[in-house]
């Protein structure tokens, strides 16, 4: 005996009205997966498996989905589960929107796939040139098809490409997190004064007081860079610089020409102090100290390649 009728009556599927939005009117995708494995396999049953589905479950999805369209679509019996007419009729539009899923699929995921090849990265200068290489080394190991750009310059540039949507991650050095962006701290780096051997304080006895450190002309980077900033809001203010300059680099070459005094990131001078190239200058009850931060647009969490290259800094 079918748990299904032909005769929409016994159903009380006939004469039902559609009403509501076209979502509510169309069956699920689902759906229509489940009635098409039953007109190809003739049984439920075995729909059922194919769909990864239990069989009551099966057969209350083609009862609801009768209810939704208002007609019988599967005749049940002990020799198996055959279509209705009305079920022959909407299997044959039901494999039209299920191509139409399957194409729309195939179309989303060349999407990602486009997105997931490329990661566009912004880096404040000091991350840029003595960290991101390295990462981007073990990043290309484990995504050998990413292509990256790299897009270098202040925390401040940083935030503003991000904010853009011109890059997918950031990295920044400076005491805050730029408004509009999340962050997790991935490194901790400190500032040192640093000067060439033949400056006067590279023979100094005692440690520079924060004073005179404030009132010296220096050579520093540019107003907004994460260093600028971390060492005016230690000192309270700096005097004007000697020379003002917009990389990490620029500023280490100056000091080291003797140009004069700089503060720059221990990660960026170890190779010159190693080789007396420079010289560190200790500073008395300044802290120096900073995180250093990976970010993104606030609710923007990275996927993909940039996922991955937040979890290869924290290793």
């Amino acid at each position: 005996m079918s748990s299904t009728s032909g005769t929409s009556g016994r159903n009380g599927t006939e004469g039902a009205a559609p009403t509501g939005s076209l979502a509510h009117r169309v069956p699920d995708l689902g759906a229509l997966e489940l009635l098409l494995a039953v007109a190809r396999l003739g049984s439920l049953g075995a729909a059922a498996r194919e769909v990864g589905i239990t069989q009551p479950a099966a057969s209350s999805r083609i009862r609801s989905m009768e209810r939704q369209l208002g007609v019988a679509l599967v005749d049940r019996s002990p020799r198996g589960s055959r279509l209705t007419d009305a079920g022959a009729l909407v299997t044959d539009w039901a494999r039209r929107v299920v191509e139409a899923a399957e194409a729309f699929d195939a179309g989303a995921q060349a999407l990602r796939d486009r997105r997931d090849s490329r990661l566009r990265v912004a880096a404040s200068m000091t991350i840029a040139e003595y960290l991101l290489p390295g990462w981007l080394l073990a990043l290309r190991a484990e995504r050998p098809d990413t292509a990256v750009s790299l897009l270098a310059g202040n925390s401040t540039a940083v935030a503003e490409r991000l904010l853009a949507d011109e890059a997918d991650l950031g990295f920044v050095e400076g005491l805050t997190v730029p408004a509009g962006l999340d962050s997790a701290v991935v490194a901790r780096d400190r500032l040192i004064v640093v000067t060439a051997p033949g400056h006067p304080w590279a023979r100094r006895r005692l440690p520079l007081s924060p004073d005179e450190l404030a009132s010296t002309p220096l050579v520093l980077r540019e107003k907004g860079s994460g260093t600028r900033q971390v060492l005016d809001a230690a000192l309270g203010g700096l005097a004007r610089p000697l020379i003002e300059l917009s990389s990490t680099t620029a500023v280490k070459a100056s000091a080291v020409a003797g140009a004069g005094p700089a503060v720059l990131s221990e990660l960026s001078v170890r190779e010159e102090l190693s080789t007396r190239r420079l010289v560190s200058v200790p500073v008395d009850r300044v802290r120096l100290r900073r995180d250093l931060r990976a970010v993104w647009r606030t609710g923007h969490r990275p996927t993909g390649p940039a996922r991955d290259l937040l979890s290869l800094t924290r290793r």
